[in-house]
Protein backbone atom coordinates (compact mmCIF):
# COMPACT_ATOMS: atom_id res chain seq x y z
CA UNK A 1 0.00 0.00 0.00
CA UNK A 2 1.32 3.50 -1.06
CA UNK A 3 1.95 5.72 2.38
CA UNK A 4 1.24 9.65 1.88
CA UNK A 5 2.32 12.01 5.32
CA UNK A 6 -0.21 14.94 4.74
CA UNK A 7 1.03 17.86 6.69
CA UNK A 8 -1.27 20.97 7.13
CA UNK A 9 -2.83 23.08 9.82
CA UNK A 10 -6.16 23.59 8.31
CA UNK A 11 -8.49 20.89 9.52
CA UNK A 12 -10.77 20.80 7.00
CA UNK A 13 -8.01 20.64 4.10
CA UNK A 14 -6.57 17.20 6.18
CA UNK A 15 -9.51 16.13 6.64
CA UNK A 16 -10.76 16.07 2.79
CA UNK A 17 -7.45 15.26 2.00
CA UNK A 18 -7.27 12.42 4.28
CA UNK A 19 -10.67 11.19 2.97
CA UNK A 20 -9.91 10.87 -0.44
CA UNK A 21 -6.88 9.58 -0.44
CA UNK A 22 -7.62 6.68 2.07
CA UNK A 23 -10.59 6.04 -0.76
CA UNK A 24 -7.82 5.64 -3.15
CA UNK A 25 -6.15 3.03 -1.53
CA UNK A 26 -3.30 4.77 0.61
CA UNK A 27 -2.27 4.34 3.82
CA UNK A 28 -2.66 8.25 5.45
CA UNK A 29 -0.66 9.45 7.95
CA UNK A 30 -1.40 13.34 9.68
CA UNK A 31 1.02 15.99 10.78
CA UNK A 32 -0.30 19.49 12.01
CA UNK A 33 2.66 21.64 11.63
CA UNK A 34 6.52 20.62 10.32
CA UNK A 35 7.90 19.56 13.69
CA UNK A 36 5.48 17.24 14.39
CA UNK A 37 5.72 15.55 10.60
CA UNK A 38 9.67 15.26 11.46
CA UNK A 39 8.50 13.36 14.72
CA UNK A 40 6.40 11.19 12.49
CA UNK A 41 8.89 10.24 9.76
CA UNK A 42 11.41 9.49 12.52
CA UNK A 43 8.73 6.28 12.53
CA UNK A 44 7.65 6.20 9.30
CA UNK A 45 8.76 6.13 5.33
CA UNK A 46 5.90 7.48 3.11
CA UNK A 47 6.17 7.43 -0.39
CA UNK A 48 4.81 10.96 -0.90
CA UNK A 49 4.45 13.82 1.27
CA UNK A 50 2.10 16.66 0.88
CA UNK A 51 3.37 19.68 2.54
CA UNK A 52 2.14 22.96 3.38
CA UNK A 53 4.54 26.25 3.48
CA UNK A 54 2.55 28.73 6.19
CA UNK A 55 2.36 26.72 9.35
CA UNK A 56 2.79 27.00 13.04
CA UNK A 57 6.46 26.23 14.63
CA UNK A 58 8.30 25.10 11.50
CA UNK A 59 7.61 26.12 8.09
CA UNK A 60 6.82 23.47 5.37
CA UNK A 61 10.60 25.51 3.57
CA UNK A 62 12.45 24.69 6.85
CA UNK A 63 10.78 20.88 6.87
CA UNK A 64 11.73 20.31 3.56
CA UNK A 65 15.45 21.09 4.31
CA UNK A 66 15.50 18.91 7.09
CA UNK A 67 13.69 15.80 5.03
CA UNK A 68 16.55 16.58 2.38
CA UNK A 69 19.13 15.94 4.98
CA UNK A 70 17.63 12.59 6.03
CA UNK A 71 19.59 9.88 3.83
CA UNK A 72 16.31 7.24 3.92
CA UNK A 73 13.62 9.77 2.96
CA UNK A 74 15.48 11.09 0.37
CA UNK A 75 13.03 8.98 -2.09
CA UNK A 76 10.29 10.53 -0.84
CA UNK A 77 8.13 12.74 -3.43
CA UNK A 78 7.08 16.01 -1.94
CA UNK A 79 4.41 18.13 -2.89
CA UNK A 80 4.06 21.94 -1.66
CA UNK A 81 0.17 22.50 -1.11
CA UNK A 82 -0.06 26.29 -0.37
CA UNK A 83 -1.73 29.62 -0.79
CA UNK A 84 1.99 31.04 -0.91
CA UNK A 85 1.37 31.63 -4.81
CA UNK A 86 3.93 34.25 -5.67
CA UNK A 87 6.94 33.22 -7.95
CA UNK A 88 9.52 33.78 -5.68
CA UNK A 89 7.65 31.11 -3.41
CA UNK A 90 7.16 28.47 -5.98
CA UNK A 91 10.96 28.93 -7.27
CA UNK A 92 11.94 28.24 -3.48
CA UNK A 93 9.64 25.32 -2.81
CA UNK A 94 11.28 23.55 -6.01
CA UNK A 95 15.06 24.87 -5.48
CA UNK A 96 15.06 23.19 -1.65
CA UNK A 97 13.64 19.92 -3.32
CA UNK A 98 9.97 19.94 -3.97
CA UNK A 99 8.02 17.66 -7.03
CA UNK A 100 5.68 19.59 -7.22
CA UNK A 101 4.43 22.78 -5.97
CA UNK A 102 0.36 23.14 -5.90
CA UNK A 103 -1.47 26.50 -5.30
CA UNK A 104 -4.82 26.48 -3.13
CA UNK A 105 -7.59 26.46 -3.65
CA UNK A 106 -6.59 23.18 -5.46
CA UNK A 107 -8.81 20.19 -7.50
CA UNK A 108 -8.28 17.35 -4.54
CA UNK A 109 -9.10 14.72 -7.17
CA UNK A 110 -6.30 16.14 -9.51
CA UNK A 111 -3.95 16.20 -6.43
CA UNK A 112 -4.19 12.33 -6.17
CA UNK A 113 -4.06 11.99 -10.09
CA UNK A 114 -0.73 14.29 -9.41
CA UNK A 115 0.68 12.21 -6.45
CA UNK A 116 0.01 8.68 -7.99
CA UNK A 117 2.05 9.85 -10.72
CA UNK A 118 5.20 11.22 -9.07
CA UNK A 119 5.38 7.51 -7.69
CA UNK A 120 4.79 5.58 -10.61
Amino acid sequence: MKKILIVDDEPNIVMALEYTFKKNNFEVFIARDGQEALDILKKQLPDIIILDVMMPMVDGFATLEQIKKEERLRHCKVIFLSAKNKEKDIEKGLSLGADLYVIKPFSVKKLVEQANELIQ
